[in-house]
Formats: structure tokens, sequence, C-alpha cells
């Protein structure tokens, strides 16, 4: 019986062609010209060397002379190279000079010098003490035991910078609520904190205790050989050797930065295998997104390159073509992904057509420097894509920082979000002939004014999509003014809650999002398996002084977000990147992983692995196949109805990676809660409009279900704990 359904499911899941392998001609043509980009720009804004150089000879050239604006800017370039020491005595003899009066500056002047100065100590001292010697409680807010500085020297320094500037500015100036924030973290790498610091400048003790009780999770990358160093990127976490466990691919912004493949050993922890997945010399890239775009039955990754650089961001994406036992092949110029080079660092994958496979969008970042348009790849279905997007209406033409396809009127047709930074948002609504019609402002989605990070995704559980949309204006001086009752302006995310026909509200203050939070990477998961949907933001922007936590949200049954930051040990105060949730250790519950590094050179830190200590609810796993669909059923929709005391309750699950910058797997763990039995599995194709009923769905078990066959099979997944060394 079981060889039966077993054949059954594998002719089921061949039933469509898939098309031939593109050729591999161009993967030498694109490790060549990454390589040359990376030796040949030294005018990349981050990386680049010419704009350092050029204010040291002309610091040289001016000697004595040199105002304090070129010692600051120069200074403020060292620092961004890691070259703390140097920063630090720039910045400390424009600040002679000016108490002197050696060097000609005003009040203004003094207090940008001392701010800066203050930071370059701060980072000297998360040089010397967070990044020589990390432990699992380094850089986590609020900072105790291990995660204390043993060399003091930076941290000292830098809170004698900030309490001068504090008292020669005024409390309404974001400089002097950006100086006391940085105060308090300062006096909290020298256990100092409170009584350290002075009590008009002191944060209150209530802002970092939990604000509900949450179970700890505990960084264990170290453990498991995933706490790789290097500075902003992307993650993917899906099964790409096909063995059914979870394997982890990790990027690196910087030009020569390696694109690396971590698979999953099965015992515990995780072994390099970049060199033979065949990725060496891939590099770069802010973002992953993954898809089986060839719909072999075998997932695939693009890279996306260029984001923030301008001109520099000149880059194609690369299109990385699995070979099935997770071996890759640079397939982007054969596929007709790489003619057009634009700065990017996000994009997304849907069946805009509803023809049976994956297309493409890639959202540009348009600009003065660079004007250019977004991109719509419609896949042909033989390996290669045709660039549709002017057909389509879909061009954009503004500064993109994230995109997500989701069906928000139920009309089976996906539609299109794109959030853009210093302009209105769009939600392409897919008319379902090829073309699209913004129709945002009728929807009320355009805000907030700079966004970045978005998703899809069903919150307060009604069975329709609601989105999310991330605000990118803020700084630490908004976090100290927000917890001190201060008046410091900024703009809160957006949770616009869907009502399954097109329109939306938003919810976001109602929800309790009103942490001043700047989020870039950022991904959605359920931490407790009680089948209600939670969020973490990676924060923060390249200035060395947004020293801020990340956040991580609590989805209390669609009613409200609670802060469990505190409580779960998640407030990092490194730059936070790439997110993703994922059962790891296959024991049920999602984990979480995060690619952690600032933009520069000398801001670069270790990527984290939060491991979930388990909340005792049940839960499923669903991996679907499609016959007709995609073969990776992106775009699928989960519903499950379990039951929930008298109550029955119907859990929606669309497959999607989740977040526009992190890479969730595609397989679907799902939180039952108490419930220790499913009533019913139903999965929505939208490609037929067919809602097929699944039997054979149990709690706490890992699934496999193919289109159009009635009965899931059972994939043997063993929880294997993470190794503790």
């Amino acid at each position: 019986m079981r060889l039966a359904l077993v054949s059954l499911v594998l002719l089921a899941a061949c039933s469509k062609q898939a098309p031939a392998r593109v050729p591999a001609a161009g993967h030498a043509r694109m490790a060549a010209l990454l390589a040359e980009r990376a030796a040949a720009d030294d005018a990349n804004p981050y990386f680049g060397q010419a704009n350092l150089q050029g204010l040291r000879d002309r610091l040289r050239s001016a000697g004595e002379a040199a105002g304090w604006r070129l010692r600051l800017d120069t200074a403020v370039a060292e620092l961004h190279q890691g070259h703390e020491r140097a920063a630090i005595e720039l910045l400390a003899g424009a600040r002679d000079g000016l108490m002197r009066g050696r060097l000609a500056g005003d009040a203004a002047a003094a207090v940008a010098v001392d701010f800066h100065l203050g930071t370059a100590w701060l980072r000297l001292a998360e040089t010397e003490n967070c990044c020589a010697a990390p432990t699992t409680e380094t850089c986590i807010l609020p900072i105790t035991g291990t995660g204390r500085h043993a060399r003091t020297e930076g941290s000292q320094q830098a809170a004698a910078c900030f309490v001068e500037l504090l008292r020669n500015t005024a409390a309404d100036d974001y400089w002097h609520w950006a100086a006391l924030w940085l105060l308090n973290i300062a006096h909290m790498t020298l256990g100092t904190w409170p009584d350290g610091v002075p009590a008009t400048y002191r944060l209150p003790v209530a802002a970092f205790a939990p604000e509900v009780p949450f179970s700890r999770f505990v960084d264990v990358a170290p453990a498991v050989g995933l706490d790789t160093d290097g500075n902003a990127g992307g993650v993917v976490v899906d099964d790409f050797d096909g063995d059914e466990y979870l394997d982890v691919i990790v990027s690196d912004w910087a030009p020569h930065g390696q694109l690396r493949l971590f698979r999953n050993e099965r015992d515990g922890t995780f072994a390099d295998r970049t060199a033979a997945a065949g990725l060496l010399g891939i590099t770069g890239g802010l973002q992953l997104v993954h898809a089986d775009y060839d719909d072999d039955g075998d997932l695939d990754v693009l890279v996306l390159r260029g984001g923030w650089w301008f001109e520099s961001g000149r880059l194609p994406c690369s299109l990385l073509q699995n070979d099935g036992h997770g071996a890759f092949t640079d397939v982007t110029f054969a596929a007709g992904l790489g003619e057009r080079q634009l700065p990017t660092q996000t994009a997304a994958f849907a069946d805009f057509d509803l023809d049976g496979d994956l297309d493409l969008y890639v959202g540009s970042e348009s600009s003065d420097r660079v004007p250019c348009a977004s991109q719509l790849y419609r896949n042909d279905g033989d390996g290669t894509f045709t660039e549709v997007a002017a057909a389509a209406g879909v061009t954009n033409r503004a500064y993109c920082k994230g995109v997500a396809w989701g069906d928000v009127d139920g009309d089976r047709w996906p539609d299109l979000y794109v959030s853009n930074l210093g302009g209105d948002n769009r939600l392409y609504h897919n008319r379902g002939d090829g073309t699209f019609a913004d129709v945002a402002a009728t929807a009320g989605v355009i805000g907030p004014k700079d966004s970045f990070p978005c998703w899809f995704w069903d919150f307060d559980g009604d069975g329709a999509l609601d989105l999310f949309v991330g605000n990118y204006d803020t700084g630490v001086g908004h976090i100290a003014s927000h917890l001190l009752g201060g008046s410091l302006p900024f703009e809160t995310a957006r949770l616009y809650r869907g009502d399954g026909t097109g329109g939306f509200h938003d919810g976001a203050v109602a929800a309790g999002l009103t942490w001043p939070a700047m989020p870039m990477g950022c991904n959605f998961g359920d931490l407790d398996n009680d089948g209600w949907l939670d969020l973490y933001l990676g924060t923060g922007d390249p200035q060395f002084a947004s020293v801020m936590p990340n956040l991580m949200y609590r989805n209390d049954g669609g009613r409200r977000l609670q802060n469990v930051t505190m409580a779960g040990g998640f407030g990092h105060l490194q730059k936070g990147h790439g997110v993703a949730f994922a059962d790891l250790d296959g024991d049920g519950d999602q984990d979480v992983f995060e690619v952690l590094g600032g933009a520069y050179p000398g801001d670069a830190f270790r990527n984290v692995l939060f491991e979930n200590p388990g909340f005792g609810n049940h839960w499923l796993t669903v991996r679907l196949v499609g016959t007709a669909s995609a073969r990776c059923a992106i775009g699928a929709q989960l519903r499950v109805t379990v039951r929930d005391g008298e109550a029955s309750r119907v859990i929606r699950r669309d497959v999607t990676a989740g977040g526009s910058f992190g890479g969730n797997p595609l397989r679907q763990t799902i939180g039952l809660g108490r419930a220790d039995r499913i009533e019913r599995l139903q999965v929505f194709w939208p490609k037929t409009g067919e809602l097929q009923d699944v039997d054979g769905a149990a709690p706490d078990s890992t699934i496999r279900v193919v289109e159009g066959v009635p009965r899931c099979e059972r994939i043997d997944v063993h929880a294997v704990p993470f190794r503790r060394r």
C-alpha cells in the first residue's frame, strides 16, 4: 500500500515536464565580471578607498590650517574603514582646536565633533570586546553578565563625550536625545548602569524589563558553525540538496564578499560546503531570494546586487541553478536576466499570469544619479525570461526597497506591493490580462513616506491578507525620546489590515507597533506554535551611532503585538539584515537566524542563530508539490482546521519565503496550539482554482502534499538537537 502511494505521489509530481537545463557557459563569465568590477571600483561609497584617500590628501595639504569640518569628515571616513584610533586622534584634535580657539567653529561644530568622537570611542569598545570575544550575551539589550566589556577604555571615553554633549545641547535637540541613548548603552557595557548615569540622563529601568513573560532564546550559532563574520547580507534557509533537512545560504554585500552555503550535517552542526556547491567567485549581494524557477524539483537562488550603491550598483544579479544535489551554476545571462544591470536589493517570484511557472519582479533603486525602471520578468517556461514591466504597467521608477506578491482581493491573481524610500508605495492590482493598475491610493496603503521591508500575511486570522510595511526614518534619538516621553516626531510602521476585497486600514498603533523602529532585514513566523504569526525586525542604518535593538513581537491572538524583545533575549544591538524563521533542528518549532553586520568594513559582525526553547504546542510542517501549478507551490494557500477548546479554528498560511529581506523555507511549519487533532487540511491552488482536501495529516509531523493527490505522504525528518561545543 505504501509503495503504491509513493509511486502515485512521484507520478503526479513528475507529470509536468521540466524544461531542459540552461547551459552553464555564463558561470565563469559572471565570476570574472564580479572580480573585475570589485577590483576596479574604488569609488564604491562603502568599500572604495577613493573618498578616504582624497580626504587624507586634502588634510595633508591643508596642514594646521585644516578646519574642523575636514578633520571630522576624514575621521568619519577612517572610522568607516575600521581605523578607530586614527578617527579618534583626528576628532580629539578637532575638539581641542575648537575649545582653544585654534579652529573656527560655532556651537554646532562642537556638538558634531563631540558626538562623532563619542561614537568612535564606542565603536572601538565594540571592536575590542564584542567583536574580539563574543559571548551568548554580547550586545543583547539590556547588556548584563558576560555581555559587559572587559576592556573599558572605549566605553568610558565615550560616556565622557556624551555627557559633555548633553550639557551643551537643548533637551528638544535630536542630538541631545541620541547622546542620551548612547550614554546609557555605554554604561551598560561597563556594568555601571543605571546608577552610573546622571539621574537627569538616565533611561527608566522599566524600559528594558520584559513586557510579558516569554521563554528566552539563546544564540547557538558559534556551537553549530553558523557564526560567520561579515557585513550586511541576506539569507535563505531551505533544503537545497534534497535530503529533507534545512540548509543555510548567506551573502555578504561587500564586493569581494563570498556567497556561502552551509549544509545541515544532521548531527546538530552545519558545514561550509561553498566550494563543493560551486559557489566560489560568486560574490556580493545584499539580499537573496529562492524558488524553483525552472520547475525541475529543486530550489534555485537569486542574488541581488548594487542596493544603495548608485553608480557603483550597476551590477547584474545572479540566478543560480541547482543541480538537485546542492551544487549551483550561474545561468543569469543565458536566462535573460543579465543585461539590465541596475542597483537592487529586492525581488520576489510569483506566477502572475497563472500559467504554471514562476515569474520574477525585481525592484530597482531609481534616483537622480541612476534613473531606471523596475523589471517584471515573465517566465517563458524553457528556462528563460522576457522583460514585460512597461507593457504590464509596473515600472515603478522610484527608489524601491521592498516587493511582495499576494492576492489581496481573492480573485486568484497575485497582486504586487512595491515599497519605496522617499515616495509613495504602489499596490499594483493584477487585472488578469497581463496588466496591472496602481490602486495604492484608493486602498490607502501609500505610506509610510520612507518605506523599506514589506510582506503580506494573515495577521489576524480572518482569512484575508494583511500587509506590513516598515518605516525607515527614525534613529536612536527617537528611541530615547519615546522612552522618556519626549516630543521628537516619527512615523510608525504600518500594519494594514485587509478586508479580503482589496481594502485596508492601518492598525499599527492599535496593535502596539509604537516603538520607533528602523527595520531593514525582517521576517515573520510562529515562535510559540500557537497558530498566530509573530515578527522580528532587524534594525539600524549605515551610521555607526545607530546602535539600536532588533525587535521581536509576539502575536497575541491577532489583536495586539506584544514586545518580547527583552524577555526573549532578541534585542541584539548590531545591525540586523537578512532574517529567517526556520526549524533548523527538526524539533517542530522555529528557530531564528539573522545576518548581522553593518554597511562599512569597520562595522562587521558575526551572524546569530537563536534556538527556540519550545513552548509545548503542537505543529504541522507541510511541503507542497505543484503539478499543474509551480512545482515549489509559491502562491498556494494552506488552510488547517483544528479545534481550539469548544470552537473550530481555521489557520491560513500562504506559501512564500516571508518578508522582503530574508528567506524562510517554502515548506510551512504551522503552529496548532493545544489542538491534538487536525479536523481538515485543504490546499488552494490559484492556477486551477481548485480547493484540494488532503487526508492523513496528523499533528507533530512533516508531510508532503502533491497537487491533485488526495492523501499526504509523511516525511521522515528526525529532530537533531544543536550540538554544544
